[in-house]
């Protein structure tokens, strides 16, 4: 075992002690085998690290894959890989299951893809101090998806796994998804028969939990102009041209929908000029044009983030209503494209937060609430919010999601492998 690993589980021993007085022998006999397989923990987790699996390298989402299929089925698992029909050109999603008649059955929700993809300079797993280690997807969420196994590894241990119903589905392609109905259909379909959702997104500590949170979509506008010489812009034949079309409309949506409670909307590109090109597959766009040209063409690309249906639909109305009005010799128009639904808070989800919660007060890490809605962004679980009970957020915890330098708390990291094991132990009796 890496000594900083070693440091670590010494300095949480003590922590632990008085708190485990609250667990029964079973579980005390669960934390124990984390510690006893921690160090083939932090290897299986330096191992899919390692391996570059940007949603659209299919090679590389394959292999972290065969990763998983290798441990899970030393621990009793069936394994198999879901292809998604050609048209979604994404590589398919990892299943692992176990089949009983006992307990809750439990749909565990991950994703072997990250935003990193090949061209992207690439970071290995290093630890950069003793509770600090580097890696891309190490907390969104290939530690999420080590700390799923390693949970389950502990329970098939102590043969706590027998005769109980557990599928483990981790998406190859959660960060870009070719069609989305087409790649969650199977997803959704096998959710049908389980009793409880849990995805391991990025943990937010010890003591917030997911219930809720919101869903994304897509938006495109488009907007033309009359190209002109530059000289007579404003005026009765040039007009505005594309690009003040197209940034009036954006400051339009920030001046009418900024302040609303649960909802955001981002231009993430704006390409305009006399001329312009986009690759929707790679987000790549170019444009042609000269300062003493009014533009002909614009195009801008968004997402639009939501909490329930009736807050996506609204807020799409009055884009639309804005996106009507038009600049003098200009013309514009908007698409809206579905991606992933809200996981919108219900009853049921709260009743297993509170299990989490007495679990996390029974480990001595204090309380577990309910997090905020709006500090989350779209993950799988709600493809299924409204067929299961579910929470998430239950994953490994860490900073800088998506952005180089991405970071997993390795000082938390046992312990929520830990409090994970204690909750699917008690779900399952």
């Amino acid at each position: 075992m890496k000594k900083s690993a070693c440091i670590i589980i010494l300095a949480i021993l003590p922590f632990l002690t008085f708190a485990q007085q609250k667990l029964s022998k079973e579980e005390k006999k669960l934390l124990e085998l984390v510690d006893k397989n921690y160090q083939e923990t932090v290897a299986l987790l330096e191992e899919v690290l390692n391996i570059n699996s940007g949603s659209l390298n299919k090679e590389g989402v394959r292999e972290v894959g065969r990763v998983f299929a290798r441990e899970f089925e030393k621990i009793g698992f069936q394994t198999e890989w879901v292809e998604v029909p050609a048209e979604v050109n994404r590589a398919g999603h990892f299943v692992a299951t176990r089949k009983g008649s006992k307990g809750k059955k439990l749909f565990l929700i991950g994703h072997l893809d990250t935003v990193f993809e090949k061209d992207m300079p690439f970071t290995p797993f290093t630890w950069l101090n003793d509770s600090t280690a580097t890696g891309q997807g190490a907390n969104d969420m290939k530690g999420g998806d080590v700390l799923v196994f390693a949970s389950l590894k502990a329970l098939h241990e102590l043969g706590l796994l027998e005769d109980r119903s557990v599928t483990v589905y981790f998406m190859g392609d959660e960060e870009s998804s070719g069609d989305n109905e087409l790649s969650r259909r199977d997803f959704i379909e096998r959710s049908k028969s389980h009793d409880i959702a849990l995805g391991y997104e990025t943990a937010q500590g010890f003591n917030s939990v997911t219930v809720a949170r919101r869903g994304s979509s897509g938006w495109t506008l488009k907007t033309t102009g009359r190209q002109s010489h530059s000289s007579g812009v404003f005026g009765q034949y040039a007009g505005y041209g594309a690009i003040y079309e197209a940034s009036r409309i954006l400051n339009e949506f920030r001046e009418a929908l900024a302040e609303e409670k649960y909802l955001t909307f981002n231009p993430g590109q704006f390409i305009g000029g006399s001329d312009i090109s986009y690759d929707s597959e790679t987000g790549k766009g170019e444009a042609l044009g000269k300062t003493n040209i009014v533009a002909r063409e614009a195009f801008v690309t968004g997402d639009l983030r939501f909490l329930g249906e009736a807050q996506k639909e609204a807020a799409r109305a009055k884009m639309r209503e804005i996106v009507a009005k038009n600049l003098h010799q200009t013309d514009a128009e908007i698409t809206f494209r579905d991606g992933i639904p809200s996981m919108t808070p219900r009853p049921e989800n709260y009743e297993l937060a509170a299990v989490l919660n007495q679990v996390s007060l029974d480990m001595g890490l204090g309380e577990v609430k309910p997090g905020d809605p709006g500090s989350r962004g779209a993950a799988d679980i709600a493809y299924v919010a409204d067929i299961l009970p579910g929470l998430d957020g239950l994953g490994a915890s860490g900073s800088g999601a998506h952005a180089p330098g991405e970071t997993i708390n390795m000082k938390q990291f046992p312990l929520l492998i830990k409090r994970n094991t204690l909750l699917l132990y008690r779900l399952t009796r």
